[in-house]
């Protein structure tokens, strides 16, 4: 079954509109993040015991977003093998637009801007923070140069073997930036769910599945307004795959609460907080989507165009969802006994015992952080829109 749209001149008045929503959100959110600046972090609801919240959490789904669309993008490429028709170029600007977003929620999480200098000025080259920001920053320019290699590479004026080499290090460098990620969780012994060995792998099967998710969204979205003309069937191999990849989040999700459910591990605290606690319509959220999306993805009479959008979006939430988990449930359960200072501003019963302290603490954005988290979302949004107008990111004849 193939499905075919023509090309439609680049631009027009709905990608146009949608460049200045949201350039007037990013704006917004620039503003209350000067408020945040001048008021301090106590404006949010982190606090010592929640550290990290929804910029942290954006952070961790952007860069699954980012390393994703790269992989879908330098994988055809890097192993000479048939691509998914023409989509490439589009889903590495939809990975520049999602690792703008994950270095801006970093930036914002600091605090202040004077950090990002202290952070190069200061830096320890032993701390997988500063492994973390040195790949994410490499990764950015990576993905630009690779965009930029596909572009001349299309002109005659770049080899098929020097873009290959540059597909091989995307590549690598996709994983990378994922499992450098996971190992600053992983390395943090005093928080139950972060300390395991399992979490890079698991972080690099979640960028999978929502970086495929995106890119299967884009396709269509881009097919149906005229962007690109793409066979029916290219979306139908896109769809299979995110089916795998869905399967296998499931199972080392699975595998992980396996783990964490153990007697000899610690008991069902874990699973507990998660199946039946706070943070139980995050998890039956991402297995339900999980689910969902995975049998439109595997069941051929339900490959149409709306319902491969939807099994995209609902590929995207479910990952969404696990990041919530992983980070708010992180700070939920210790390890060890007072992991930080806790004051009566930091816990709900500072002069009970561990437990009583921890009651009530699963965390809740305030609503500045929702401001500030929608100004970046939005720049990343304008980044792509704007590469969409002005850069050549249709497919070659042929290609």
């Amino acid at each position: 079954m193939t499905e075919r749209t023509a090309s439609a001149p680049k631009g027009g008045k709905g990608l146009t509109i949608g460049i200045g929503v949201c350039a007037v959100l990013a704006v917004i959110g620039v503003a209350l993040w000067v408020v945040q600046l001048t008021g301090g972090m106590v404006q949010t609801a982190m606090r010592n015991l929640d550290s990290w919240g929804l910029y942290i959490t954006m952070f961790m789904f952007f860069v699954g977003l980012s390393a994703g669309g790269l992989i879908i993008s330098s994988v055809p490429k890097a192993f000479g093998i048939k691509g998914f028709g023409g989509v490439s170029k589009v889903a590495v600007m939809s990975s520049i637009a999602a690792t703008v977003a994950a270095i801006g929620f970093v930036v914002v999480d600091l605090g202040q801007p004077l950090r990002v200098w202290e952070l190069f000025a200061y830096s320890n080259l032993g701390s997988p923070l500063m492994w973390d920001i040195i790949v994410l920053a490499t990764y950015l320019v990576l993905s630009c140069a690779y965009l930029w290699a596909q572009v001349q590479a299309e002109r005659g004026k770049v080899s098929a073997t020097a873009l290959r080499v540059i597909s091989v290090v995307a590549l690598v460098c996709a994983i990378l930036v994922h499992s450098v990620t996971a190992w600053i969780f992983g390395l943090q012994q005093s928080h139950e769910m972060w300390h395991t060995a399992l979490l890079a792998p698991w972080f690099v099967s979640s960028a999978l599945v929502c970086g495929t998710g995106l890119v299967l969204l884009v396709a269509i979205g881009l097919r149906r307004a005229g962007y690109l003309a793409l066979e029916q069937a290219y979306l139908v191999k896109l769809a299979k795959l995110l089916g795998a990849f869905l399967v296998v989040d499931l199972y080392f999700f699975g595998c992980d609460l396996l783990t964490e459910a153990f007697p000899a591990a610690g008991g069902l605290a874990v699973v507990d907080m998660l199946v039946s606690g706070p943070l139980a319509p995050f998890f039956w959220g991402e297995v339900v989507l999980s689910v969902a999306a995975a049998v439109v993805c595997f069941v051929p009479s339900l490959r149409t165009s709306p319902l491969l959008a939807l099994a995209g979006v609902a590929a995207i939430l479910a990952i969404l969802c696990k990041r919530v988990q992983l980070l708010v449930g992180g700070f939920q359960i210790p390890n060890i006994e007072w992991p930080a200072v806790m004051t009566p501003s930091t816990v709900t019963n500072w002069q009970g015992n561990l437990e009583q302290a921890y009651a009530g603490m699963v965390y809740w954005p305030a609503p500045i952080e929702w401001g500030v988290a929608l100004g970046v979302v939005a720049l990343a949004v304008l980044i792509f829109l704007l590469g969409l107008k002005f850069l050549p990111l249709k497919p070659a004849d042929g290609e």
